[in-house]
């Protein structure tokens, strides 16, 4: 049964939400198919209803006796992170094997490319936030249901920071202190099936050389 599922996820993974022009001149097959609304799915025994990413109700295939399931539909109702690599024709499922920089991803308006504020520990880390002098603040991130995991770098400058991630319904996703001990400090989250979330940081004794250091090319998405 196992082996069936899984079968069906890959074959059914040209469900994805891509435009038809990708798959021009595609190795593509001509085949005679069921859309099968007797098909229900259960996820740790609750039932969920296939959606794409547009909201809209999709329905199992079945073929020659194989079901095949919508493959984004099923990777949202599993909390896995799902993409279409174009170039290669391949469908990618949770943690993508390179890590992808945060600022490959969005433009950080508030960020720094000055060499007199890159630079943590002798290292200049090209592009980061930097912010010193207030009592907290927070960032937006913008995976943009691409990504499984978040790798965030970092540092506490003068004083220890508490770090939150949420999602957009201010659910909490990660809580970490890093200490001016941690030096460069990684906090890891599960961001699979999200399009953005955000980083909120405060620090409780906080002077004008207290603040936050958070490199934006170490920092990455998986």
């Amino acid at each position: 049964m196992k082996k069936t599922v899984v079968a069906s996820i890959i074959g059914g993974a040209m469900l994805l939400s891509v435009s038809a022009g990708v798959y021009a001149g595609a190795n593509l097959q001509e085949i005679k198919a069921y859309l099968n609304n007797d098909i229900k799915v259960k996820v740790h025994g609750k039932q969920v209803q296939l959606l794409d990413v547009n909201g809209n109700v999709v329905t199992p295939i079945t073929f020659k006796g194989t079901t095949y399931l919508p493959a984004r539909a099923i990777a949202n109702s599993l909390n896995v992170a799902v993409d279409y690599e174009a170039a290669t024709s391949t469908v990618l499922f949770g943690e993508k094997v390179d890590g992808t920089p945060i600022n490959a991803n969005q433009v950080f308006y508030r960020s720094t490319k000055d060499p007199n504020m890159t630079q943590y520990k002798n290292k200049d880390y090209i592009e980061v936030l930097k912010e010193m002098g207030g009592s907290g603040s927070n960032f937006t991130l913008e995976p943009e249901k691409k990504f499984q995991t978040l790798y965030l770098q970092v540092a506490a400058i003068g004083a220890d920071v508490k770090i939150r991630i949420k999602d957009g319904n201010s659910r909490l996703l990660k809580e970490e202190t890093v200490t001016i001990d941690d030096g460069l400090k990684t906090i890891e989250a599960n961001i699979a099936g999200l399009n953005e979330v955000t980083v909120f940081y405060s620090i409780d004794n906080y002077n004008d050389d207290t603040g936050i250091f958070v490199p934006l090319t170490t920092s990455y998405y998986k």
